[in-house]
């Protein structure tokens, strides 16, 4: 497909789709994407790593345009869109296309919640951004994943600012021409570094993402013009940053096959790839009750990207121990814990935590990436073996509603308390009958003495 122009032709696709061209159950999704996303959002708000974003960002922010979610400060538009990037993603709480490992929402619906304080957008018209905006970010990335990825790129921010592009140019309705730029302009602010990972950067890349791709479209708007064939030029995002360029996923069934349908949502805080080891350690748990204290040695036989991406074997912060699958395990086995509360400093240096970490190893197998074999050695001398085929918030066993929910419940409660919690989560789930999503932001600003506490140090 070298001969087609992959931009313009996507561009024109943006422009030309309607309302009622979106299937009704890829609406649903959208949906679930956003609920998903702004529970995220708001349990984030209260990290160190957002107060110190805003703390060193604010005093050069613009007019007070839009709010930042789960916060009382008001920025301009393109500091909203980073700052709820950043608190949508530092958790690792976030949503997850597993074909690529992208976490979509957060620079889509970071840009477009930061918007919709400042220019009259509907709810329904937000919705069918968002969908449009999480299609063209995974398209993109399955074009170049795996091998863009296996560079060290991080996907998220670096397929994330186009979505955040495609969305906001649908959602300010700019023409072909304007959406082929904004799309170009994307491409050249493509980055995040998977080094990252375990800081606090690695937040900031959807948080970058968000913040360019608004800027990208407001550019384009103005007429600032790009190369019209920023993603498949010789010298365009894919040859530059990937070894692989398949333009048949980008432009291939558009409009009839929808990435946007496959998208996941984690059950735990911390990377993807360790989540059928939490599923297994505590469905062990529940199996062993204080048996637990028994354990000798735990074995696991995970994917090898799992130890390429999570093996720190001694983190030594919060942040780190979601990309430690030897913390993981121990926490999950000890507490039956995989929510925030698992992944904080202080559970990090937890004496009993780290005894049964270090009786934790783990082997690369041939297994998929959502999938763990378990192998506990007693003092007793008892074995016991499991399995998770599929874990749990896997596209093959998704959430429910209620288990969004109650996964919204727990982590916004910390930061706004439960109360005002149930009324936002209410809130969120009528996004396609708002006129306004912006009051959606007013509803996660703290009451006086509601903030609970802070999370996830």
């Amino acid at each position: 497909m070298t001969d087609i122009s992959v931009t313009r032709n996507l561009a024109e696709w943006i422009v030309a789709l309607r309302a009622q061209d979106i299937p009704d159950a890829v609406r649903a999704e959208g949906l679930r994407t956003f609920v998903n996303w702004f529970g995220c959002a708001i349990g984030g708000a209260n990290h160190v790593t957002a107060d110190r974003a805003i703390a060193a960002l604010a005093p050069f922010a613009g007019q007070p345009q839009a709010g930042v979610i789960g916060r009382g400060e008001r920025t301009d538009v393109l500091h909203a869109a980073l700052f709820n990037g950043i608190t949508s993603h530092v958790l690792d709480y976030d949503d997850t296309h597993m074909k690529t490992i992208i976490h979509p929402a957060g620079p889509v619906a970071s840009a477009l919640m930061a918007v919709a304080g400042y220019r009259p957008v509907s709810g329904a018209d937000l919705l069918d951004a968002l969908i449009v905006g999480v299609e063209v970010e995974c398209r993109i990335g399955n074009a170049v994943y795996p091998h863009h990825y296996d560079r060290g790129w991080h996907i998220t921010g670096t397929a994330g600012v186009f979505g955040a592009a495609a969305a906001m140019s649908k959602l300010l309705g700019l023409d072909a021409e304007r959406t082929t730029w904004a799309l170009g302009i994307a491409a050249t602010q493509s980055s995040g570094l998977r080094e990252m990972f375990g800081t606090m950067c690695k937040s900031l890349h959807p948080g970058r993402a968000a913040q360019n791709g608004a800027a990208a479209a407001f550019l384009a708007e103005a007429g600032f013009d790009s190369s019209l064939r920023g993603i498949e030029a010789p010298r365009g995002f894919a040859n530059v940053l990937s070894d692989k360029q398949d333009y048949t996923e980008i432009l291939g069934d558009l409009g009839s096959r929808w990435e946007a349908a496959l998208n996941s949502y984690k059950p735990f805080a911390c990377g993807i790839v360790i989540h059928p080891t939490i599923d297994g350690c505590r469905q062990l748990r529940k199996q062993l009750g204080a048996d637990v204290a028994g354990i000798a040695s735990v074995q696991l036989t995970t994917h090898p990207l799992v130890l390429e991406l999570t093996g720190k074997r001694r983190p030594q912060t919060g942040l780190e121990t979601k990309f430690s699958v030897y913390h993981a395990a121990a926490v999950a086995l000890l507490h039956g814990d995989g929510s925030p509360t698992a992944f904080t400093d202080e559970i990090a240096l937890d004496p009993r935590v780290i005894a049964l970490r270090d009786k934790v190893t783990a082997t690369a197998g041939d297994i998929a990436e959502d999938e763990v074999r378990i192998t506990l050695v007693m003092q007793d001398g008892r074995r016991i073996d499991h399995h998770v085929e599929h874990a749990i918030g896997s596209v093959e066993r998704p959430l429910t509603n209620e288990e969004l929910d109650d996964k919204f419940l727990r982590q916004s409660a910390l930061v706004i308390g439960e109360e005002q919690t149930r009324d936002a989560l209410d809130l969120a789930w009528k996004l396609p009958e708002l006129a306004s999503p912006a009051e959606l932001v007013g509803a996660t600003v703290p009451h006086p003495g509601g903030l609970v506490a802070t999370v996830a140090r």
